[in-house]
């Protein structure tokens, strides 16, 4: 009962501050529909903007390809000079031209969540993409990646060998009452069951690594380490380049919206509502 009245007052506090804010609808998912590691980046990097005290700059890369121009512009509070802004630098980035980009770092920088869906093969995944997997996962700034099997969601936080360490979402804790004697118990705050392992060719083509950079310059060393780790390869897991693609449509740093009751404005087309049966005691409100 403790737990449902928390969940009543989260309700209440959705309701206050974003109204009735159905993120996952805005994506095309209906409630109970399982959730890709795309759709849920994309539904965090809408949430992020609601959270003006952590202040997160969340970038998710479109066409595995991730552009060092639209991130630094995204998270440089002040604006580039132009000599930082890089222009005679090509596409492809290599060291030594990224060094001379980024030698001029910007006055503030918002802390970066970092987040890459992959499609890493069709039906499973594709071995050639295993040693660049694993090598994302020693890099500094890796918080570990989205995924899993079909109808079951992991969280992987490193490897042994060929199998991936995870944890299981699917765990519940037990509630703690930090009031009780004055002393808190904060067993279940951690991990009382081991992580579990699962060899890497049984994970689902479908994933999401993710990185966090709280400085410009973890962001600088996690671009060397992409170039020397995984773009050295013949079969790219993504791409890093340093200008926005040509063929690309302008790249806009994502604003608050103005959210009044419902979750109907992240839609981009009402034509999406008639994906879904809608039953009668769940319905999408114009706005």
């Amino acid at each position: 009962m403790l737990r449902c009245g928390q969940m009543m007052l989260a309700q209440a506090l959705i309701c206050r501050h974003l109204g009735r804010a159905q993120m996952g609808v805005g994506e095309g998912k209906s409630i109970g529909e399982w959730f890709g590691p795309n759709t849920v980046a994309q539904v965090l990097k809408k949430l992020a903007l609601f959270d003006e005290w952590n202040s997160l700059a969340v970038y998710v890369s479109m066409d595995n390809t991730v552009v060092i121009e639209d991130i630094k512009k995204m998270c440089c509070v002040l604006p580039l000079s132009a000599d930082t802004a890089g222009e005679s630098t090509p596409d492809s980035l290599n060291a030594s031209n990224h060094s001379k980009a980024t030698s001029a770092c910007c006055p503030a920088w918002k802390p970066l969540l970092l987040i890459v869906p992959l499609r890493l093969g069709i039906n499973q995944i594709n071995p050639v993409y295993v040693d660049a997997f694993k090598e994302c996962f020693k890099m500094p700034q890796s918080l570990g990646a989205l995924g899993g099997k079909p109808n079951n969601a992991y969280y992987f936080i490193g490897f042994l060998g060929d199998e991936l360490i995870f944890l299981d979402p699917h765990t519940t804790q037990t509630f703690v009452d930090t009031e009780e004697n004055g002393t808190i118990d904060d067993q279940t705050f951690h991990c009382l069951h081991s992580p579990q392992r699962m060899n890497i060719l049984n994970l689902d083509p479908s994933v999401a690594l993710g990185f966090f950079c709280k400085e410009e310059k973890d962001f600088d060393n996690w671009c060397c380490l992409v170039q020397k780790e995984i773009l050295k390869e013949n079969l790219r897991m993504f791409e890093l380049v340093q200008k926005h693609p040509s063929h690309w449509p302008p790249f806009v740093p994502p604003a608050k919206p103005e959210v009044t009751t419902t979750g109907a404005e992240f839609i981009d087309s009402t034509e999406q509502l008639e994906e879904f049966d809608l039953e009668e005691e769940f319905e999408i409100l114009s706005v």
